[in-house]
């Protein structure tokens, strides 16, 4: 293989792989609302566990539950979280002409002050 056809190989490789993921997101609800989202969390926090004992007993490892982290805690809601973001979002939608207006005059007068 010349380096062109190696790049084009591993481009298509990528893209397979990024493509997989946003389905394998949106197949298990990620990318719908917050309940889905929190829903999908769930079932991967319930899942995960038998399937890491699961692959060590496969490949042959010895792996004990000490030597397992705990699956992580997540203490937020993910709906709270994205309207606490539309909220600030659109606060500072609605402050903009303002804020430009004012700093327009800041400007022109500081390019006056310049010019004197």
């Amino acid at each position: 293989l010349n380096c062109s056809a190696f790049d084009s190989f591993r481009f298509l490789i990528k893209g397979g792989l990024a493509g997989a993921a946003v389905y394998v997101a949106y197949d298990q609800g990620l990318l719908g609302s917050g309940t889905e989202g929190a829903e999908a969390l769930r079932k991967a926090q319930a899942a995960l566990p038998p399937a890491i004992h699961e692959w060590t007993s496969y490949l042959g490892w010895e792996v004990r539950a000490a030597q397992l982290p705990s699956t992580p805690k997540f203490d937020f809601s993910l709906s709270d979280s994205w309207n606490k973001g539309v909220h600030t979002v659109m606060s500072a939608l609605s402050v903009a002409p303002t804020r430009a207006c004012e700093y327009t005059v800041e400007g022109w007068k500081y390019v006056k002050d310049l010019v004197k």
